[in-house]
Order: structure tokens, then C-alpha cells, then sequence
């Protein structure tokens, strides 16, 4: 681990800076570290916040992301209503969450800010797709479960369908290759809801023996100032019995934990982070990061290793003290959501055991960040070079605030394609290889 963490002080910050440097370079960071006052752990200074909204505006017909050459990007589901995570089945069906900022549509919103007041309820319901001969044009298409409340995370295990809504994990009865989910689910889990930072989601991911569950909740704020009894159970990631019971804290201290994924080398759960807003453009970079049982991230108390946000100066140094670096920057305020690994053969073997990030984009800073996929060589089970760009072409202009959409959620299809869910433009993107 400390050798891990040098090397992430070493190289982590330097891919902060030049986080984008093949593609369309839209991370909004300065590759000049001269040109960053640094203190001596090798992370930039707090400074002044800076916000720029971004303005969806819809993509353009016959328009798509771009990819690097030799891949082709489809359409895979359109006219969809606000997509925001995507869970493919054992079976190779394609489930979409559809849910918001309850109260928001994703067209309607500014990098998570309201643009109007006049504004639609989340859909609260799920899809499914099913794409037989693999052509990325999918034979079904259906509402699969409705009523929820901002679902996001989907998880089967054996006869039962998960859904990780905002305020609960929930259970239903399941028949492989089913099309619809009629019979009424069982609340199993109750989970902490609500907050001004709109950390509503709630992901899910089961080990590899089905034994236990990890549950992702956000925070309740920027940095607990609306008061630490109002955190409980959050900023953490839980673990569960497939039943509900035995909960415990598996790792604390992560501010927005969104996608997770297990390491296919080291077997190890890992994470995208959301970090902290409002103490400038180069703090705190989201990080994508291994997630040890028994560990604490630092929030709200530090970030990134012990490095004492100046807001909670004092307050907890033992909880400073024990904080353990992540593994690797992905970019300041990128809003770095969702996380897979590629095991697939298809897209080519340098994507391997690799992770692909869906940066939903900035607003806290004074340039646009994110709005992209990223893409992360792994080997061993460690991050093997630059963060580099995947899918790119979200923004319309650079400089300027007009975006065609916002990418989130990532998955790996059972043939070995890329999903893309991009709520903003309210579209499923497949991405595959000529």
C-alpha cells in the first residue's frame, strides 16, 4: 500500500493535469505543473472555486460520441427518458435504470443544477433490451418494472431481481428471461436518502459467490456542513446478506461512491469516486480506487491520503491519520460515475482487464471537464499507464458550455461491446469494433 500511494503521489497528480492527452483534450487542466502552486505533497493548494455550467442541447441527427479509429459507434436505444445506469444480465439482457434528480430532467439541468422550474418527474422505471444476434439493434424493448423511486443499481441473484432505490434496496421474484416484472417486491434494506448534493444514487454488486451484497451511498453534502448526524450510513460503502440481514460498513470516507467493479486479476472490489466541490479547479480530482474491507477514504475530514481539508481543520486527526490514498486521479470534478472492466476479447487486447470511467461532467470549475469516457490500462491488477480518452464528442465547442449529452453509466455487453448511458441525450451508445 505505501508503495502504492508514493506512486500515486508520483504519477497520480501528473495525470490530473494532463489527464487527456490522446483525443479530444477536455479535462479543463493545465498540463504545466509549473504553472499549479503545489504544497508539498504534490497536490495543488485550495484556491478559488469556480463554477461553469454546461448546456445540454441534444445530439444533432446523424450524430454520434467518438471513438478511436478502428471502433464504430451506434445508436443502440433511443428516445429513452433520462438512461441513467445499465446492468447486463447473466443471460445477456440489458436492463436501464431511468431516474433523476427527483423533480429534474437531465435536459433540464446544468451539470446537476436546475436551468428552469419547469420540470418533470424521474421516470422511476426500468427497461429491458434483448439483442439475440448481437447486430446492436436489440428485438425487444420494454418497460420491465415501474413505481420505483430513483432507482439505479440492478442486480440477479438466482430467483430474485434487485433494485437499489434512493431509500432502499429492494427484491423481486425473477425467471431468467422473463420480459416484465408484474408481482410485488419486498423492501430489504432501508437506506438513508435525501441532501442538497443530490447523491441519490445507489448502486449494487454482489461477490463473486453471491454471498453478499455492496451497497454504494453517497453523502449528503459537499463536506458535512449541514452536521455529521445527518451521515449516517452514508459517504460509505455497505455490505449486506442477499436477505437484508448483516450489514456492515465495508469501507468509509467515500464521498460519492457510484461504480463498482471487481478487479478480474487481483479479485479486488474497486471504485469511482465523486469528490469534494467549491476549493478550486485542480481539487479534489475524483479518483477511481481498490476498496480494502476495514478502510477509511477521509471524507469529509481529508482527501487523498491525509491531506486535512481546511473546512474540518482540526476536528478529527485521528480519522486524518488513518486515511489511505486512492489509487488513481481521474480529474478534478470530472464527476467520474461509471466504472467497469473490460474482459472481453473484442474491442482488442490493449483494452484487456482495463477500466473504462463515464465522466458525466463538470461544473465546478472554470473550464468543462469530463464529458467523456475514460480509459485506464491495468495490469496485475494495478492502473499500467496514462488515463486516456475513449469516447469523446459530448462537448459541441471547446471553450465554450453547449454539450450534446452526458455520458454515465458503462457495461460490457455479452458480446463484447460497450454500452454507454448517456441521460442527458437520453440514448444507450454501443461502441464495437469495425
Amino acid at each position: 500500500m505505501i508503495i502504492r500511494n508514493l506512486l500515486f503521489l508520483a504519477l497520480g497528480y501528473s495525470l490530473t493535469l494532463g489527464a487527456c492527452s490522446s483525443g479530444n483534450s477536455n479535462s479543463g487542466t493545465d498540463a504545466d505543473t509549473n504553472s499549479v502552486n503545489t504544497d508539498s505533497s504534490g497536490l495543488p493548494q485550495p484556491s478559488e472555486s469556480k463554477n461553469k455550467f454546461s448546456k445540454v442541447i441534444g445530439w444533432p441527427n446523424g450524430k454520434t460520441p467518438v471513438a478511436p479509429p478502428g471502433f464504430s459507434v451506434n445508436k443502440f436505444a433511443g428516445d429513452l427518458t433520462n438512461p441513467r445506469w445499465i446492468y447486463v444480465a447473466p443471460n445477456g439482457d440489458i436492463f436501464v435504470a431511468q431516474s433523476t434528480t427527483e423533480g429534474k430532467k437531465a435536459s433540464d439541468v446544468v451539470s446537476g443544477r436546475a436551468q428552469s422550474q419547469n420540470m418533470n418527474e424521474s421516470p422511476n422505471s426500468i427497461l429491458i433490451f434483448r439483442d439475440a444476434d448481437n447486430d446492436g439493434k436489440p428485438e425487444i424493448g420494454k418497460v420491465f418494472l415501474s413505481g420505483l423511486n430513483q432507482p439505479f443499481g440492478m442486480l440477479i441473484i438466482g430467483d430474485s431481481f434487485y433494485v437499489a432505490n434512493t431509500d432502499g434496496l429492494w427484491r423481486y421474484p425473477y425467471k431468467e428471461g422473463q420480459q416484465q416484472i408484474s408481482a410485488p417486491g419486498k423492501k430489504i434494506v432501508e437506506l438513508p436518502a435525501g441532501g442538497y448534493n443530490n447523491h441519490w444514487t445507489r448502486n449494487i454488486i454482489a461477490n463473486a459467490d453471491n454471498s453478499k451484497i455492496y451497497i454504494s451511498v453517497g453523502s449528503g453534502s459537499n463536506v458535512g456542513e449541514n452536521g455529521m448526524e445527518h451521515e449516517v450510513r452514508r459517504a460509505n460503502i455497505l455490505e449486506v446478506n442477499p436477505d437484508g440481514s448483516g450489514e456492515r460498513i465495508y469501507a468509509a470516507g467515500l464521498r460519492n461512491p457510484v461504480g463498482m467493479d471487481w478487479n478480474p486479476e487481483s479479485k479486488q472490489l474497486w471504485t469511482a469516486v465523486n469528490e469534494r466541490d467549491e476549493l478550486g479547479d485542480e481539487l479534489v480530482p475524483d479518483y477511481i480506487t481498490s476498496v480494502k474491507g476495514g478502510s477509511f477514504y477521509g471524507w469529509p475530514y481529508a482527501y487523498f491520503g491525509q491531506n486535512e481539508d481546511p473546512r474540518r481543520k482540526g476536528e478529527k486527526p485521528d480519522l486524518v491519520k488513518k486515511t489511505i490514498a486512492p489509487d488513481l486521479s481521474v480529474g478534478a470534478h470530472t464527476a467520474s460515475l461509471g466504472f467497469v472492466f473490460y474482459t472481453a476479447e473484442v474491442l482488442s487486447a490493449k483494452y484487456k482487464n482495463g477500466a473504462f470511467i463515464g465522466q458525466h461532467g463538470s461544473w465546478n470549475r472554470s473550464e468543462l471537464a469530463g464529458y467523456k469516457v475514460a480509459f485506464v490500462p491495468f495490469k496485475d491488477g494495478k492502473p499500467a499507464g496514462r488515463l486516456e480518452d475513449f469516447l469523446t464528442g459530448f462537448i459541441v465547442e471547446e471553450g465554450k458550455s453547449e454539450v450534446y449529452g452526458r455520458p454515465v453509466g458503462v457495461a460490457v455487453a455479452n458480446d463484447g461491446s460497450l454500452l454507454v448511458a448517456d441521460d442527458a441525450g437520453n440514448t444507450i451508445w454501443r461502441v464495437s469494433s469495425k
